[in-house]
């Protein structure tokens, strides 16, 4: 049964103890699919998120000729175990120029930005288009890098839908082969290229993913270039990763944990420094710090009556998490200025003003200055809130209903994009979830948990 398209979160009655698992990182196995591929040899990931964007992935690389093998997780039932036979860096399908291979990316940026990249390696051509929100996201730098490593992508606005053309695509060959007097072509053995990752990360990634399949000398430039945590998770996972074949252990995702910490703080009565990662509500195999810079979440949360910092960065101290925070900042004592905000306008919705007037709809005081919101301790109430099709816009505000009175979640299975049975850890009895009540917004019947899954 569907979920409804509205429900209402009902406010715990008292604290619970609970210990959450959550899904694996979108991130790393978004990553870890592309690698994997590219593997020589079969590699068996376990973990992996199995939510819309990396459906969307596997069935991509499935198009393009892998074989892949998709087993359920006795651990967790929204991850995966999944086995890729990899292929050196070969791209089994590709289409022809006149028609090329159809590859449909829904909104998944991971997806959007890594197969553009990784489909330069196969011979033939292929065209990637999305959902309208995928067709508006910023693609440009990316393209720009491909091209300056001699690929040809046909996009009339720079961004999706986009034909990429492999490197044999239309009759262009390397210089180590081209016999004198050859009316071709050329293009470099080895090349190279500049990449800005100003508005997303991703394309950096992307590059690097396949660079050494490609022959390809990527420099990244841009915002915090050096120092983004996207681009040094992927750096982080090509080194660790076994490409030769193997098994790979993919994290929890700490994003989406970050809920659960959240919950955690806001039904808590009294909160100490010490006690921020011995919460009532904990999240099972917390990842440590070397991949996810969400796994930072618990040291940045807006606690009543204790420090916390006044000023948190997107560029430097969390990632999507950040969202998490702002939307329980006025539960908190003190006022928190949110900063480098920018990425988030160009995700799956404008989510710096989707952020502003959500909560001011909820009653919040809320400035938004530039790339950055401020965010004050308000007296909250109930609302209808918008997610925009965001699947952390439904999260984040669901969380807030389980303090506040009378929030409710429009579209709610939108979190099926990374954590599709969200509503159930909310819902099912501790210690495995909140026991939280969740109503039919419309006609206020209480939901089963079997009701709850996002599809």
């Amino acid at each position: 049964m569907a979920l409804p398209d509205l429900i209402e979160i009902v406010p715990l009655a008292k604290p619970v103890r609970a210990e959450i698992t959550v899904p694996g990182s979108k991130s790393i196995t978004n990553r870890a699919l592309i690698l994997a591929a590219l593997a020589e040899g079969e590699v068996t990931l376990q973990g992996a998120l199995w939510s819309e964007d990396t459906q969307v992935m596997v069935e991509a690389l499935q198009k393009l000729g892998f074989a892949i093998k998709v087993e359920p997780d006795p651990d967790e039932f929204c991850n995966r175990t999944i086995t890729v036979k990899g292929l050196g860096g070969k791209i089994p399908n590709t289409g022809t120029p006149e028609m090329p291979l159809e590859l449909f990316v829904g909104n998944a940026g991971t997806a959007a930005r890594f197969l553009s990249a990784m489909v330069c390696l196969g011979n033939g051509a292929c065209r990637l288009s999305g959902v309208a929100r995928m067709h508006k996201r910023p693609q440009a730098a990316l393209f720009k890098a491909l091209r300056e490593l001699g690929y040809r992508v046909d996009s009339p606005n720079d961004k999706l839908p986009a034909t990429i053309f492999g490197r044999d695509a239309f009759h262009r060959v390397p210089d180590s082969k081209v016999k004198d007097g050859d009316a071709v072509e050329r293009i470099p053995t080895k090349r190279s290229c500049t990449v800005s990752i100003e508005d997303s990360s991703q394309f950096a990634s992307a590059l690097l993913l396949c660079a050494r399949h490609g022959g390809w000398d990527v420099k990244v430039v841009g915002e915090n270039a050096e120092e983004s945590p996207y681009v040094a998770m992927t750096l982080k996972l090509i080194e660790a990763f076994p490409e030769k074949g193997g098994t790979f252990q993919i994290e929890p995702d700490a994003s989406s944990g970050s809920y659960f910490w959240a919950a955690g703080v806001m039904i808590h009565e009294a909160i100490s420094l010490e006690s921020r990662f011995d919460l009532p509500v904990a999240v099972s195999n917390w990842p440590d710090l070397e991949l996810q810079i969400d796994a930072e979440f618990p040291r940045f949360m807006p606690i009543c009556g204790v420090q916390s910092p006044t000023w948190i960065s997107r560029q430097t101290h969390l990632g999507d998490s950040i969202m998490t925070a702002i939307v329980i900042t006025p539960l908190a004592d003190h006022a928190v200025e949110f900063a480098n905000l920018g990425r988030l306008r160009v995700q799956e919705c404008e989510r710096v003003v989707a952020l502003r007037t959500e909560l001011t709809k909820c009653g919040a005081k809320v400035i938004e200055e530039g790339d950055t919101l401020t965010v004050w301790p308000s007296q909250l109430h109930g609302a209808e809130i918008e997610t925009y099709n965001d699947h952390r816009m439904a999260m984040c505000f669901a969380i807030l209903g389980l303090k506040v009175t009378g929030i409710k979640i429009k579209n709610p299975a939108c979190v099926k994009k990374t954590f599709p049975n969200f509503f159930q850890k909310l819902a099912a009895p501790p210690p495995n979830g909140l026991g939280a009540e969740i109503r039919d917004g419309r006609t206020g019947r209480k939901l089963e948990v079997s009701e709850l899954f996002a599809e």
